[in-house]
């Protein structure tokens, strides 16, 4: 009698422990899934931006400065996405962003650059670009809250250990990346 009641407590345990096991494996996979969706983003972004400079540099007088920046930080957010490295990643973004925000100011300045089709059509895939990536960004965000929770609320917290489950980090961009442009800077 007392082996069944044994038997069957060892049963609901090790079910247990099997389900919470599982929903970590579950989460883990979650948080990679919203990371594939961000990385396809930065990817497609990455290609239009060349596109973006070279017609800006068909305008001779463009702010040469303004495209260096962006040529940069692009180059540090690729390495960053390479190297699935969260928090460089959120640094270069934030210095990619700035320089695109800069470069769409500037362009106010080029009534010939707003006007070409080729500026226009990029402009408007690159927003729509930057704002599929704040939404995914939104959804790993939500991904890495849960896992991390998960990972250190008890008794999951023990399997966790056991099998190596790990926090992940927050993809939060530079504070930079917050401000408002500086018009009068841009124009001086």
């Amino acid at each position: 009698m007392y082996y069944l009641i044994f038997f069957g407590f060892f049963a609901v345990l090790l079910f247990y422990g099997i389900s919470l096991y599982n929903h970590l494996v579950s989460i883990k996979h979650a948080v990679a899934k919203a990371w594939a969706n961000i990385d396809v983003l930065l990817k497609q972004r990455h290609d239009e931006l060349p596109k973006l400079v070279e017609v800006c540099k068909q305008y001779k007088q463009f702010e040469q400065s303004t495209l260096q920046k962006v040529i940069e930080a692009r180059s540090q957010v690729q390495d960053a996405r390479q190297k699935q490295d969260i928090s460089a990643l959120g640094q270069a973004e934030g210095m990619l962003r700035t320089g695109l925000g800069n470069i769409f100011a500037v362009a106010e300045a080029y009534p010939e650059l707003k006007a070409n089709e080729n500026f226009m059509q990029l402009q408007t895939r690159i927003s729509s670009l930057e704002n599929g990536i704040a939404d995914r960004r939104e959804l790993y965000n939500e991904s890495v809250n849960i896992n991390n929770v998960q990972i250190e609320v008890f008794p999951a917290s023990i399997i966790a250990k056991m099998f190596n489950f790990v926090e992940k980090p927050l993809l939060e961009f530079a504070s930079s990346e917050k401000a408002d442009v500086n018009m009068k800077q841009l124009f001086s």
